[in-house]
């Protein structure tokens, strides 16, 4: 029986494929060389117009020094991309022209790194296999693509200090996480608010929010949880969230006091890995 994959998935699949050649600083002709690949093959995976064979993705993995990561990707192109209570989310996170986000315990997603993300996916319960976490690890490195365009969305991120202190895979790891952010930060890509601890109790505190704005359909909120998440569309209910998103934020620190802060704490973690 022939395969039938999902064409989003061949995409996702294509783009991290020409990612991680881009980044490995190979050419389509030099890594179709070494891959033993014809060079159109290889550019028609990572358009989304091919599926790759288990033979192709061993090859690559080889090659680019992903560890299988490509292999274990195989069997997720059909799977589920996202968990089932964020897929509304995630598609008008997409569509979204401004995006202010609170996070209260772990750095958002779209500000995540490879190592971090990987790290939060392969934790947690139930366990997932290593197929089941690179297939996810794949759609949240896909969904940051969306901060590639400086003007669009325009992204606000408040973050607890929990989210910056609380040491996600060891020193090294939230070391690059938060000189990632400083990074965003400092190019004016993503404005970045620190809520300390010595705001104590604030109006954000129970739970974590994303608020979305629309060119052409009126703001939502996006509310989760353990293992749920909810998108709110009555307006009353979105205004509320808005109205407690601008309250903590009055309690935050500054964009500038919020860079200084996670660069000192990154320069911490760097000297815990040392």
């Amino acid at each position: 029986m022939a395969i039938e994959d999902n064409p989003e998935s061949r995409v996702s699949y294509g783009e991290e494929l020409r990612s991680r050649r881009e980044t490995a600083g190979l050419t389509q002709e030099q890594l179709s060389r070494r891959a033993i690949l014809s060079r159109t093959h290889l550019a028609h995976m990572e358009a989304g117009r091919r599926r790759p064979s288990v033979e192709d993705a061993e090859r690559l993995d080889q090659v680019l020094e992903t560890g299988g990561f490509f292999v274990r990707f195989l069997p997720t192109l059909d799977g589920r991309k996202v968990a089932e209570h964020f897929e509304a989310a995630a598609e008008l996170e997409r569509q979204a022209s401004v995006i202010r986000q609170y996070a209260c315990t772990l750095v958002p997603g779209l500000l995540q790194t490879e190592a971090y993300a990987r790290q939060v996916l392969s934790s947690g319960y139930p366990a997932k296999s290593d197929e089941e976490r690179d297939g996810l690890l794949v759609t949240r490195l896909e969904r940051t693509r969306i901060l590639e365009n400086f003007h669009s969305p325009v992204v606000w991120a408040v973050l607890d200090e929990a989210a910056i202190r609380r040491c996600v895979g060891g020193p090294a790891v939230m070391a690059e996480q938060l000189w990632h952010i400083v990074e965003l930060g400092e190019r004016r890509r993503v404005r970045i608010h620190v809520l300390p601890f010595g705001a104590g109790y604030h109006s954000l505190l129970e739970g974590a929010v994303k608020l979305m704005w629309f060119e052409e359909l009126p703001p939502v909120a996006y509310m989760e949880g353990l293992k749920s998440g909810k998108v709110w569309e009555i307006p009353g209910v979105v205004r509320d969230c808005q109205a407690a998103y601008d309250h903590a934020l009055g309690d935050a620190l500054s964009h500038k006091a919020s860079l200084a802060l996670i660069r000192s704490v990154a320069e911490d973690y760097e000297h815990e890995a040392q």
